[in-house]
């Protein structure tokens, strides 16, 4: 199985302009959020690129897009019903491939490769031949902002699992009941990372349904047929959580070549405040 296409879902309302936010990326160099997302894929080896947007926003991502504007191709939610539908609505963009997919308000800093988390659920998907879902344990304060599953692990494989459930923001008596996964400290469950590789089996899920969500749709999937997760303990970033572009931009900024001088720019920071500090 080769994995020639990514689908990026950025059409949501409290979504669509956090892609056009600008950090510094780990180079030092000023980006957009989706061009940061656009370089992840194109190191994973990714040919094509489609953006579901909400209408009128084309030109606006195709800015923010900058160099890499040229190999997209923007699919318009023509209406806002959710996001398993935004996913749905690439359908004849991926025609019937297997293909990357990641959310617009999500950035993901690798701490063990270069090559990015893409590129490394890449080869595991092209090796397993199956749709595959990045997950990370995640404490149970959390569950309410992702999706969470459970499963067995595979073999001696470390890190990756045959799953079998999949429930969209459980409560913790849920996760405590269905979610459990030999292994996993007391308290934390595996959660979506936010990153997939899915086969055509979850195209057909979506159009045969009415989901809001994703992962409504991921729980039909391990009836179909074989689905795995695969533990990440890289970092991802909600940028629409408060204070998320800061933590995003942080993270990005401590993996990069500007490391120092942001530490020390930091240090500062916070002894100026204590010496601020009233007895000081």
């Amino acid at each position: 199985m080769r994995i020639r296409k990514a689908v990026i879902t950025a059409a949501g309302a409290r979504q669509r302009l956090l892609p056009l936010q600008t950090l510094i990326d780990r180079d030092g160099a000023e980006k957009s959020v989706l061009a940061i997302l656009l370089d992840e894929a194109l190191r994973a080896r990714i040919e094509e690129i489609a953006v579901v947007i909400a209408p009128g926003d084309e030109e606006a991502y195709r800015r923010a897009a900058a160099d890499c504007a040229a190999r997209l191709r923007f699919i318009v939610q023509p209406e806002p019903r959710g996001y398993a539908h935004a996913i749905a609505c690439a359908a004849p963009f991926t025609s019937g491939e297997p293909f990357l997919h990641l959310v617009g308000d999500h950035l993901y800093v690798s701490r063990s490769t270069t090559d990015g988390c893409a590129a490394r659920l890449i080869q595991v998907a092209e090796t397993e031949a199956c749709s595959v879902s990045a997950v990370q344990p995640t404490r149970e304060h959390l569950l309410p902002n992702f999706g969470a599953v459970s499963g067995a692990p595979v073999g001696r494989s470390p890190g990756l699992y045959s799953l079998d459930t999949v429930i969209e923001k459980p409560t913790p008596t849920e996760a405590e009941q269905r979610l459990i996964v030999p292994g996993l400290r007391s308290g934390y469950y595996l959660c979506f990372f936010g990153m997939h590789v899915l086969t055509p089996t979850v195209m057909d899920i979506l159009a045969h349904s009415d989901m809001p969500t994703l992962s409504n749709a991921l729980a039909i999937l391990p009836r179909r047929e074989r689905y795995l997760g695969l533990e990440f303990d890289d970092r991802r970033y909600d940028l629409g959580r408060r204070y998320g572009i800061f933590a995003a931009q942080l993270a990005l900024a401590l993996n990069g070549k500007d490391r120092n001088d942001v530490l020390a720019q930091l240090l500062e920071l916070l002894a100026a405040r204590e010496m601020d500090t009233p007895g000081h």
